[in-house]
């Protein structure tokens, strides 16, 4: 008898056997790449794994049992990872220009800020970052999560985003639209096209991140991010977890999507009216 490949046992099996030989993957592109595009993975692999060790980690902070910090509420989730956001691109700005967003990058490549040949790198480092900071969420919390495991939709929300109200149109023009405020602010407060997150104020994006997550945050999480939504989703896949739920795979193209249409969609009203 043939295997389900619709099972969740096999998929986790596909993932475990999958994710080493990706990890190996990166290591070998590190080692091998050019002297920049060796920097690009390594700026964007550690900015975007500290940007959801603290980001997905004041989730976790706040949701999870047993927290010294359970149930503060959405507005330190929010403050919190406008912060996960600046931090890194204060320290990485100047290796990468401090992206961690795969939707960021290509809309600064078809904005000319960056060369295409770049762009694989940047993803790849952003992807493996944002799994390998899920992974330090989950380890930091494990006990938390076994605290929570009685509520299995509240564990999966520390790792990735899902609507409050699912309507497939709706959630995927709410991503689009955040992502299309993130880019075109960012180019804004560049004042060049193109300069990207290392020659901007990190206040400024501080400040939009905590704006896009108040005013737009509680329809779908606002990734407005692949990365890090699919990176810790993939984390969440692979991890053992008791009570586990599948982890929304169903849902997971809306916060990978969206943000790659609102970010290019950005750029050319930006040239427009600039």
């Amino acid at each position: 008898m043939g295997v389900n490949i619709f099972t969740a046992e096999y998929k986790k099996r596909l993932c475990n056997k999958f994710i080493p030989l990706f990890l190996l993957l990166f290591l070998y592109l590190v080692i091998k790449q050019e002297v920049i595009m060796r920097d690009i993975i390594l700026g964007e692999f550690f900015g975007t794994m500290l940007l959801i060790l603290l980001g997905d980690g004041v989730v976790a902070n706040v949701l999870l049992n047993k927290s010294g910090q359970k149930g503060a509420g959405p507005v330190q989730i929010t403050f919190a990872w406008g912060l996960a956001v600046m931090i890194p691109a204060c320290i990485f700005g100047a290796l990468t220009g401090a992206h961690f967003n795969p939707a960021l990058s290509i809309a600064l490549a078809f904005n000319g800020g960056i060369e295409w040949n770049t762009v694989p790198s940047y993803i790849i480092g952003q992807m493996l970052g944002a799994f390998c900071g899920a992974i330090l969420v989950y380890i930091l919390f494990k006990d938390h999560y076994d605290a929570t495991s009685d509520d299995p939709l509240t564990v999966r929300a520390t790792f990735c985003t899902a609507p409050t109200i699912p309507n497939t149109f709706r959630n995927l023009l709410s991503e689009i639209i955040g992502t299309f405020v993130l880019v075109f602010a960012i180019l804004g407060f560049g004042n060049v096209a193109g300069a990207g997150m290392g020659g901007v104020d990190k206040l400024y994006v501080f400040g939009l991140i905590v704006s896009i997550g108040m005013s737009l945050g509680g329809l779908t999480g606002y990734a407005i991010n692949p990365a890090r939504d699919l990176g810790p989703r993939i984390a969440y896949a692979v991890l053992p977890f008791k009570n586990k739920v599948d982890p929304n795979w169903g849902y997971s193209w809306i916060p990978v999507v969206g943000p790659i249409i609102g970010g290019i969609l950005a750029v050319p009203v930006f040239n427009f009216i600039f």
